[in-house]
């Protein structure tokens, strides 16, 4: 797979944080903290990774499921948050795997460090001491980066989550410039935002999509951006960039 430069990844950082990029074979993490725990990251990094491959090589279905698994009591909980996120959302475990790694190498690094936030692939998961403001990568949409998510940190550990049928290689069946999902679950939001932008062909569809958010139980807002249009719903708050 050819890389991506990930521009967006300058307005998910906070200044008074260490920001650094760990990457094992498919991951590949942006991570702000108090201090540089680059080898901390990468151990936390394979140790999820180990755990989610070795299931899958057991329950082959996992991987390639595009509807949701039965819940498996004896599993990891890793694979846990993913089954029940993906069942809420109705789609497969994948479609959870990169709010889950980021949500469990967060919690990780939160050993070392008071403040954490963790990037994977636009998927969010953060615990801060002071507010940040998480800018939307829209893609090309004129509204792209142009409005942002203030997170406080009462609302914290929190995920941000965001899927696009336009950006990246995550796969979608819409066409949605940016769906990000507010949770504190980050394996729940990134599978709902994979189900809600499956069904963001049009800009009329916005609205579909955020009847589908409100029907998820554990989702607290959510933010569409289509071409030049955007709705939202939820305990949120925008901030224009």
């Amino acid at each position: 797979m050819p890389y991506e430069q990930r521009t967006y990844r300058q307005h998910s950082s906070t200044d008074r944080l260490i920001s650094f990029i760990v990457s094992v074979k498919e991951t590949d993490l942006f991570i702000s903290a108090a201090s540089n725990l680059e080898q901390e990251a990468r151990d936390a990094i394979l140790k999820v990774r180990t755990v989610i491959e070795d299931y899958i090589k057991q329950h082959p279905d996992f991987y390639s499921s595009l509807t949701p698994l039965p819940f498996d009591k004896t599993a990891p909980v890793v694979i846990k948050k993913m089954l029940e996120g993906s069942s809420a959302a109705d789609v497969g475990p994948m479609a959870a795997v990169a709010g889950a790694v980021a949500e469990f190498v967060g919690n990780d690094l939160l050993k070392q460090s008071n403040e954490i936030l963790v990037e994977n692939g636009g998927d969010i998961f953060l615990k801060v001491q002071q507010d940040v403001t998480i800018s939307i990568f829209a893609g090309t949409s004129p509204l792209s980066e142009k409005v942002g998510i203030k997170i406080k940190p009462a609302e914290t550990p929190a995920a941000l989550c965001t899927s696009s049928g336009i950006v990246g290689p995550s796969l979608s069946f819409g066409r949605a410039d940016a769906v990000t999902i507010k949770s504190s679950s980050a394996a729940l939001a990134d599978a709902a935002a994979t189900a809600i932008g499956n069904l963001i062909k049009k800009t009329a569809d916005i609205t579909n999509g955020i009847d589908k958010a409100q029907s998820i139980p554990g989702i607290d807002a959510i933010v569409i951006i289509k071409d030049d249009k955007m709705g939202a719903w939820g305990d949120i708050e925008l901030v224009k960039l």
